[in-house]
């Protein structure tokens, strides 16, 4: 197939596959009732029962770690065994958030599983999704990255994790009370490996291969894989990963990240000679008090994601190259074309109305990127003739701020002639978020094949169907082969310099060389910083 041509349309089997599995989707978790009998899985500290639909064992709400408000910003700890077969049928708590996130608690650490067989010896891929929403929230349980098609349609054992999340997983302490919690900064990393340990352990008994562990995450997701991967401890846990608008270039320092932790405390009331009360203080309280502004970045809410504690993190993710631990992993590295979009689009509407003259103040509030506004919109109309104003703001502001991570990483992986590929999501939302365009989150619905979940604005037509056919089979081949290349794409070659070779996923599917190498040339003039470092 060439590289302009576009990718066959869904066979037989998966439009079948599809079908059958679409109302197990829209209502998911409930189990129902099938006349199958319900799966049980014998886990190291005790048995749970799943539920049968469609050709899978599904197993929501599984505890892979104990009740973590006992080791509060601690290390978490495995469970404490069971006897009787509990139920997993209902998906477990989310970590403590602000949001409207359902079912919070500090016992959070739960995986959610859909297996096409239990003990079968076929030794099938495993994929661990990990969710985005920053370092803040979100969850494993949306109905976005209901698993039941992607294990279905490519056979592989799908994953989706819980674990802590902003001060409850990456509060760093140990520069006001040094020995008092020393692994806070990272404990929502230590939940992923604990998670991942778990999987190592149980892969055989789920019908997958504890060799063939594959991470993908969007968003905060993938910049929580991009830590892993600097990460010794992990090392040896995952053998390919895949990260959608998500890196991790430099993690927190740690006179930031004390600033950081001082400010909630000034928050809470709570004396730097009296961190012990941070252990007591009710976890509802500590939510209220992330609404504190940030000490480093005053116009942001206060940020808490990984730190260089020099514990779990010895070094920063991808700074000042890419991590030798993991040169050996495939990766790919994903990024939609209309990122900001609705990351401020959604708040500020009135971006979508700028006018030339409004235009520097708002690319000078939005960009993160200290650089002249005016010779940016000087640089996007000589390029760009034809682009109004609210266009070439999104398009700076995704350029700038939300791809930027993923050329740094991108690069120090091809500099490092490690394994890497890189794609780019063009394919707009349709109905009422089609002003969105290609926008951040999107392409969560097309990996997991959930177009048609109540949160999905990707419509179900013809070019949906293609692209999610065609995602869904990279990220289940990196996962099985460690290479995205599948028949439904054209030739796409690894990510090299200075060609950068990315696979465009529009109504089209086409690999492109160095798309907007305009745009990465004008931010690559300025050094980049990573939000929270």
């Amino acid at each position: 197939m060439s590289a302009g041509s576009a990718a066959p349309d869904l066979s037989r089997r998966d439009t079948v596959v599809a079908g059958a599995l679409a109302l197990l989707v829209q209502t998911a978790p409930a189990a129902a009732s099938t006349g199958q009998p319900s799966p049980v899985l014998q886990t190291d500290h005790g048995p749970v029962r799943g539920f049968a639909r469609e050709g899978l064992s599904v197993f929501l709400g599984v505890r892979y770690g104990a009740d973590t408000a006992r080791v509060r910003f601690a290390r978490p700890q495995p469970p404490e065994p069971w006897s009787a077969v509990l139920p997993a049928t209902a998906y477990g708590k989310a970590s403590p958030q602000p949001g409207r996130e359902p079912d919070q608690s500090e016992d959070c650490l739960f995986l959610n599983i859909w297996t096409p067989g239990l003990n079968d010896g076929a030794r099938r891929p495993v994929m661990v999704y990990i969710h985005g929403g920053g370092y803040a929230t979100g969850s494993g349980s949306s109905p976005l990255t209901d698993g039941a098609v992607l294990a279905a349609r490519h056979d592989v054992v799908v994953i989706t994790v819980n674990h802590r999340l902003n001060a409850f997983g990456y509060l760093y302490l140990e520069q006001i009370a040094p020995g008092f919690r020393p692994d806070g900064g990272n404990a929502g990393q230590w939940d992923l490996v604990l998670a991942l340990q778990w999987i190592a352990a149980h892969a055989s008994r789920l019908g997958g291969d504890p060799r063939r562990v594959m991470l993908f995450g969007q968003s905060g997701g993938g910049a929580k894989i991009a830590t892993l991967m600097a990460t010794p401890a992990a090392s040896g846990l995952f053998s390919a990963v895949a990260t959608m608008s998500g890196q991790q270039v430099t993690a927190s320092g740690p006179l930031n990240a004390s600033r950081r932790a001082n400010a909630l405390m000034d928050r809470l009331g709570i004396s730097a000679t009296s961190p012990g009360d941070l252990i007591t203080i009710p976890a509802p309280r500590i939510v209220e008090a992330l609404a504190a502004d940030d000490p480093v970045n005053p116009q942001m809410r206060i940020y808490f994601g990984p730190v260089l504690d020099q514990r779990m993190l010895t070094r920063h993710p991808f700074w000042p190259d890419a991590p030798a631990v993991s040169r050996h992993i495939p990766m790919l590295l994903g990024n939609v074309r209309d990122e900001t979009r609705n990351l401020i689009g959604r708040s500020e509407p009135a971006a979508f109305n700028l006018g030339w003259d409004q235009l520097p103040s708002w690319l000078a509030r939005h960009m993160r990127t200290d650089i002249d506004p005016r010779h940016v919109i000087a640089t996007y109309r000589a390029a760009y003739p034809q682009i109004t104003a609210p266009d070439l703001f999104f398009a700076a502001t995704t350029a700038a701020r939300s791809w930027r991570g993923q050329v740094e990483e991108a690069d120090m992986r091809a500099r490092q002639q490690a394994p890497t590929w890189v794609y780019r999501f063009d394919l707009p939302a349709t109905g009422e978020d089609s002003r969105y365009g290609a926008f951040h989150t999107i392409d969560i619905a097309h990996a997991f094949g959930t177009l048609a979940a109540p949160e999905s604005s990707t419509g179900t037509g013809p070019d949906a169907q293609r692209v999610s056919s065609a995602l869904m089979g990279a990220l289940a081949g990196l996962a099985r082969s460690g290479s995205p290349q599948h028949r439904g794409l054209p030739p796409w070659p690894q990510y090299r310099l200075p060609d950068r070779q990315t696979l465009l996923l529009y109504r089209t599917i086409r690999v492109a060389r160095d798309p907007r190498g305009v745009e990465r040339e004008l931010f690559g003039t300025v050094p980049f910083i990573q939000w929270g470092s």
